[in-house]
């Protein structure tokens, strides 16, 4: 049976549990993402003690630990072993409890200042976003046509490049086992991590990371996303050929951007390095980059048209194999 392990291993997990604020970092990591900071803050414990405690639970596989920059977030280990075990024992626990009760309370707060940060960045850039957005096709209409390229699933594994405000998470969410989102922008990922933690979505995390070099080992994923993010890059081409190298056999790319258009304020105010695309252009990277193109599909707009492409990587039908040593 796979779902068994030694005999050695389950002590080492069940000693790395066995103490008493190890066991509410569980509680509190199997609700969030968080910091050493924001850990600190709630137990009211020293930096030094709460590395430690995380360290050993890290060691054990009931948390997995993940950069952003300067920052380390921490989060229940999402896959295998280590990560069952740590499931059931945080779901054997009174949440009635009163130090469990006031842990929670305090995590409340601190993910309620999050969403009020992510509230002001949001409010300082809503007015050029939504100056854009006016200029094309409506956003519901591009999700519904995402979705739909994306098929009803369900999807063991699904990256989100450029995840921005963390949208297309929300909607694939219940399509999948696992969404990921990865965003070089601190300030985009703290705004989709407040986004998430509204919407409830357990499944779905976030991670800082380059689209150039994808911080996940090849065929990771059933299916990846590329919204409204090749115009902004120096190399569009590259960043194809990347997400299709973290393709699993039969997974599915989709790329959504604009059609050529000539708004140069686009490209002097809000820093898109490229005015759209023509179809052939981004049907022949995605074909470069080894996958069978389907046809695109145009979402006319005034004056920016939006172009859904999506592709397939050769082989079967995605298996759901781990990314756990990729998120460590």
């Amino acid at each position: 049976m796979t779902d068994l392990e030694p005999l050695d291993l389950l002590l080492e997990r069940l000693r790395a549990a066995a103490e008493e604020t190890r066991l509410r970092l569980l509680v509190l990591c199997a609700d969030s993402e968080l910091t050493v900071s924001d850990l600190t803050a709630i137990l009211g414990q020293s930096q030094p003690r709460v590395s430690r405690h995380l360290k050993v639970l890290c060691d054990a596989g009931l948390l997995e630990r993940f950069r952003e920059g300067s920052w380390a977030f921490f989060r229940l280990s999402q896959r295998g072993l280590g990560a069952t075990l740590a499931r059931s024992l945080v779901e054997r626990l009174s949440l009635q409890d009163d130090q469990i009760a006031l842990d929670l309370e305090r995590l409340h707060a601190v993910k309620q200042a999050r969403a009020e940060s992510a509230a002001r960045y949001f409010d300082d850039n809503a007015a050029d976003w939504d100056r854009i957005r006016i200029l094309h096709v409506a956003e519901n209409e591009v999700e519904a046509a995402v979705l739909g390229r994306l098929g009803p699933g369900p999807f063991g594994d699904i990256l989100d490049i450029g995840t921005g405000t963390g949208r297309l998470l929300e909607l694939m969410a219940p399509r999948a086992e696992r969404a990921i989102g990865l965003d070089l922008s601190r300030e985009m990922l703290s705004l989709a991590r407040a986004n998430l933690d509204r919407a409830g979505l357990k499944n779905c995390s976030v991670r800082q990371g380059d689209l150039y070099a994808l911080p996940f080992p090849a065929g990771s994923f059933d299916a990846v996303t590329l919204h409204q993010v090749l115009h902004f890059l120096e190399d569009p081409a590259a960043a194809v050929a990347e997400a299709a190298r973290v393709l699993r056999p039969g997974g599915k790319l989709i790329v959504v951007d604009f059609a050529p258009h000539d708004l140069e304020e686009l490209r002097d105010r809000h820093a898109h390095r490229r005015l759209g695309f023509p179809q052939a252009d981004v049907d022949a990277w995605t074909a470069a980059a080894g996958l069978d193109v389907d046809e695109s599909q145009v979402l006319p707009g005034k004056p920016l048209t939006v172009i859904l492409w999506s592709a397939q990587s050769k082989g079967a039908t995605p298996t759901r194999s781990p990314v756990k040593e990729a998120l460590s």
